[in-house]
């Protein structure tokens, strides 16, 4: 009981989102889904794990559509609750925000922004080209037990599928930034953002400087930079000069004598020596300094990394990249545990999708079309959002109540250590066993409860059970 206790504590802070207290009830409802369910088949499981009618079917999927539930609002919510129930990993007074895509598979044929998307990946279960929707993802680095860290999902957003309009000339790096200044507004801090080789351009860097923010990304293999152009006491007549020397990373890897060699810092790695070198280039893309760290790693090999701040040290970058791997977790207890990205959301009026074809035009619809498609894509993202939020209320209860998830824990793992924050999938299991005792105590959410014997299923008899069993 106590778990739920803190978990409700901690929904309360969502309550700014909803413009009526009816809506907030119905969203806890969806939330706790999202938290105790055993399958992602849809808004189907809401209402199998709580037990509810069929006539609350349509209740629920009502939320995800419902004009009381401000998306905007609801995220900011969300932010701002991470920086009170969490310890946040800070980098001279800078938080860390991971970012990411991920590509949610989808086969409904009426569901806008499906599109034909490619797959990078060495995994044998992993085909080449899906039809699905492509999100990015913003996550917060926070501190956990044991002197590890452990990423919180802020926010996750459909970024690729939709044209409204031909004038429109944003790529996924335009919008990732945007989605990012979405949340720095919230936090009224600055940010270390830690992202993959995807996000080295300088229309991440340029916008991300401006607002006083930087970046700590890998540079690709084949990145080419200039020396720093050295002042002349007595210049010439034309315009100066911008870039040295050009310098190629990959000779610059070649040089043994350069590198240092130091303990990795990388989390889980002990008793591993790599070497390193750290150069400050002007990189063409930004057009001034930019610092480049190249490190050799005995089971690795070489990476070459990238950051913008100039006064951090070559191992405190090694260390922010390797934190980068945190969000793929994320999305893997995202898609197998939460089931954030299991929406199946289908828009009548729409005109089908091909298997193969790319983004959806719509400046050539009316009105009233796109108005449609919007807000489907809508409910897709309020899904999302909520997903991102359970998510989080799992970690929150491993991180703050370690002990007491252990011991609602009804079942048994070969690697079980108490002492250490369990997992999403073992904190859902325990918020499981607790469930129907948490829904019959009308003293911790009255409004809750209102709703729950207003649409809550009675127990089927031993005579029906063994007629349907016949």
């Amino acid at each position: 009981m106590k778990l739920w206790t803190h978990w409700l504590q901690a929904a309360q802070g969502l309550r700014p989102a909803c413009n009526r207290s009816l809506t907030f009830i119905w969203m806890v409802l969806v939330l706790i889904g999202l938290c105790c369910r055993s399958d992602s088949l849809g808004v189907t499981s809401f209402v199998r794990v709580l037990n509810l009618r069929p006539q609350a079917y349509h209740r629920l999927l009502h939320l995800f559509h419902s004009k009381a539930l401000d998306l905007d609002a609801l995220t900011s919510c969300w932010v701002r609750l991470c920086l009170v129930l969490f310890r946040p990993f800070l980098v001279r007074d800078r938080l860390v925000v991971l970012a990411d895509g991920i590509k949610a598979p989808k086969e409904g044929q009426r569901m806008p922004a499906v599109k034909s998307l490619h797959q990078e990946s060495g995994n044998n279960t992993k085909p080449e080209h899906i039809m699905g929707h492509s999100l990015q993802a913003l996550s917060l680095l926070v501190h956990s037990a044991g002197g590890q860290v452990a990423a919180i999902p802020l926010t996750s957003r459909i970024h690729e599928g939709l044209v409204f309009s031909n004038r429109d000339s944003k790529t996924l790096l335009d919008k990732i930034v945007a989605l990012l200044f979405s949340v720095t507004q919230v936090c009224k801090m600055p940010v270390v953002m830690v992202a993959d080789a995807y996000y080295a351009s300088g229309k991440v860097i340029t916008p991300l400087l401006k607002n006083g923010h930087h970046l700590v990304t890998r540079a690709k293999s084949n990145a080419v930079a200039y020396l720093p152009v050295p002042k002349v006491q007595t210049p010439g007549r034309g315009r100066p000069k911008v870039y040295g020397q050009k310098v190629k990373l990959k000779d610059m890897a070649t040089e043994d004598s350069a590198f240092i060699s130091a303990p990795s810092p990388v989390y889980s790695e002990s008793d591993v020596t790599l070497q390193y070198r750290v150069s400050d280039l002007v990189w063409k893309p930004v057009g001034h300094l930019v610092r480049f760290v190249i490190v050799r790693h005995p089971k690795r090999g070489t990476i070459f990394l990238l950051s913008t701040d100039l006064s951090m040290a070559p191992m405190e970058i090694l260390e922010l990249y390797g934190y980068r791997f945190k969000i793929e977790l994320g999305f893997k207890q995202a898609v197998h545990v939460i089931g954030a990205y299991g929406y199946h959301f289908w828009m009548k009026g729409m005109k089908r999708v091909r298997r193969g074809t790319g983004d959806q035009h719509l400046h050539r619809t009316d009105g009233e079309y796109r108005a449609s498609v919007r807000r489907k894509l809508r409910a897709y993202h309020i899904h999302v959002q909520l997903g991102c939020i359970a998510q989080g209320l799992l970690q929150h209860l491993s991180i703050n109540h370690t002990a007491e998830v252990w011991h609602c824990f009804r079942s048994w793992l070969r690697t079980m250590n108490p002492a250490m924050p369990p997992s999403e999938l073992i904190v859902a299991n325990a918020l499981r066993s607790t469930l129907p005792v948490f829904l019959t105590v009308p003293t911790l959410a009255p409004d809750l409860t209102e709703i729950l014997l207003k649409y809550c299923c009675p127990d089927r008899s031993a005579e029906e059970d063994q007629r349907m069993l016949a």
